[in-house]
């Protein structure tokens, strides 16, 4: 069975057999070519001492591949039509689990905890469009303990994820992601390898996770909050949403651009990451001097940080 999990035929008779057709709602397209899988698994840079989380395994294709190298793959599926499907798939699977439940809500921490011993994590999945980013989001900010994250993602997604800050096709989750990781497209996948066929291709990348963040910053949530409201508005001057869209003066906005010798008139897009630090530091000496109105984004404990 695991060697057809790739097939389209078996993949057509499995669902056939479990009366299941694929969900739009959740983004459900199969892959049909086993060399992808084998690459992801590559590209993972797993061994005997890594284990993995697989996010929305479908039919257990990708779980197969990541199995035969690591030492444990726990794999959390939303649609609890697929786990019948997947206990069957993998039943012969020693170091394999299927979760049911949804990425978003679990709590990742205490599984990692009840589930593996001390191992090198890594993250891997093929994720909808609509949870791309709430789910790499989720991994970053709330420093889960992995050594990367290497997801399937559409080909726009990963261009805009792995964008630099300062770059034509960053936005705010590019920021996110360099502040965090180190990220890079690894090999793009043509539509035509996944049942049903999607109407875009993807790309597969890798986040590999820093030990530390390699900018100092006085308060993520303000770095964060600064970029959040300066690419709502990414084609205008930065000094205008970061006005209309805080509660900071303007007085205290062109004082933080003139120290972090960035131009009132630049926009967030033309913006490289080293300064947004420099403006979200000279804000935060701002605001320090009228801390009572700004107290939550004065917090200099690390951004979203669940314990």
């Amino acid at each position: 069975m695991e060697d057809n999990l790739c097939n389209l035929k078996s993949i057509k008779q499995t669902m056939s057999e479990h009366n299941f057709r694929a969900s739009k709602l959740m983004g459900q397209n199969f892959l049909t070519n086993k060399n992808i899988c084998s690459k992801i698994a590559y590209f993972s840079q797993i061994d005997n001492q890594t284990s993995v989380i697989e996010i929305g395994p479908g039919m257990g294709a990708l779980t197969f591949e990541l199995a035969k190298v690591s030492k444990k793959v726990v794999a959390v599926e939303l649609d609890k039509r697929l786990v019948c499907v997947l206990d069957t798939a993998l039943k012969k699977l020693k170091n394999t689990k299927v979760i049911q439940g949804d990425i978003l809500k679990l709590d990742i921490k205490r599984m990692i905890y009840e589930e593996f011993s001390g191992a090198n994590i890594v993250v891997c999945a093929n994720l909808p469009y609509s949870i791309t980013s709430p789910i790499i989001m989720r991994l970053l900010e709330e420093r889960i303990p992995i050594k990367a994250v290497v997801v399937m993602v559409q080909k726009e997604a990963a261009k805009r994820i792995c964008s630099k800050v300062g770059t034509r096709n960053c936005g705010a989750i590019s920021a996110s992601v360099e502040y965090f990781s180190e990220p890079k497209i690894l090999f793009n996948v043509s539509r035509g390898n996944f049942f049903p066929i999607p109407k875009v291709d993807s790309s597969v990348i890798r986040l590999k996770i820093r030990n530390n963040p390699f900018l100092k910053i006085k308060s993520e949530k303000l770095f964060f909050e600064i970029i959040r409201v300066g690419f709502l508005e990414r084609r205008k001057a930065i000094k205008n949403p970061l006005v209309t869209r805080t509660n900071f003066s303007k007085q205290q906005i062109l004082r933080a651009l003139e120290k972090s010798q960035i131009s009132p008139l630049a926009r967030a897009e033309n913006i490289c990451i080293e300064g947004f630090a420099k403006l979200s530091n000279a804000i935060f000496r701002e605001l320090k001097k009228t801390p009572k109105a700004h107290l939550d984004l004065l917090d200099q404990t690390p951004f979203n940080l669940k314990t």
